[in-house]
């Protein structure tokens, strides 16, 4: 059960950290460097990449999972500040009934019925309460029971030559697992749409007490 969580604050002085940050393909491109080119289609998911990049106090942040170790030589020279983490540990000690802090970069979605005229099959993006309601039950599907959740509506990943676009919404908050295996599966595997461009990668804390 190996997992690394690779942390970059990237140098936004640098174009090529720009042009990354501002298309989801570059991205995806970029963070799949950190992983050997000898997987097979689809290497994202046989190297178990997921990534969310946020904003903070010090600016971008990109955060890179993988089920193998990463390769940060082959980032260019100077592209941001690199740490790697060892997940292995905080996985097993996830037991079923712990308390713990959760964040993930979600895209929370239907599927549109017959009620919704020509609209019908078509994937809707949701919001708001919407948006937490879908994520508590996805969560449970997944073995964990959100006991509290906050949710933030961040900018659309989008592609600029292709049609690649997806809504994201980030949530916070705690739950219990419920499902010791489940909960493990959807950290290493993600959970929801938009995989490959910053979506899924349910990142978890142990909460104190």
């Amino acid at each position: 059960m190996n997992a690394w969580l690779t942390r970059i604050l990237p140098d936004v002085r640098r174009r090529d950290v720009n042009n990354d940050l501002g298309d989801a393909d570059r991205l995806h491109k970029r963070v799949m460097m950190l992983v050997p080119d000898e997987f097979a289609t689809p290497a994202r998911a046989e190297a178990g990449v997921l990534f969310r990049l946020e904003d903070t106090r010090m600016g971008a942040q990109l955060l890179v999972q993988s089920t193998y170790k990463p390769q940060i030589e082959r980032l260019p020279d100077g592209y941001g500040e690199i740490a790697v983490k060892d997940l292995s540990a905080l996985l097993l000690r996830l037991r079923t009934g712990v308390p713990v802090h959760y964040r993930i970069s979600a895209n929370p979605s239907k599927r549109l019925g017959r009620s919704a005229g020509p609209r019908a099959g078509q994937i809707s993006a949701l919001r708001g309460a919407a948006a937490e309601e879908w994520w508590v039950r996805r969560a449970a599907t997944h073995g964990l029971a959100i006991t509290t959740v906050t949710s933030q509506s961040q900018l659309d990943v989008q592609a600029k030559r292709s049609s690649i676009r997806h809504a994201v919404v980030r949530f916070d908050g705690s739950a219990v697992v419920q499902d010791v295996d489940l909960v493990r599966a959807a950290v290493l595997s993600g959970i929801g749409r938009g995989k490959a461009y910053g979506c899924g990668l349910l990142s978890l804390a142990m909460a104190a007490g």
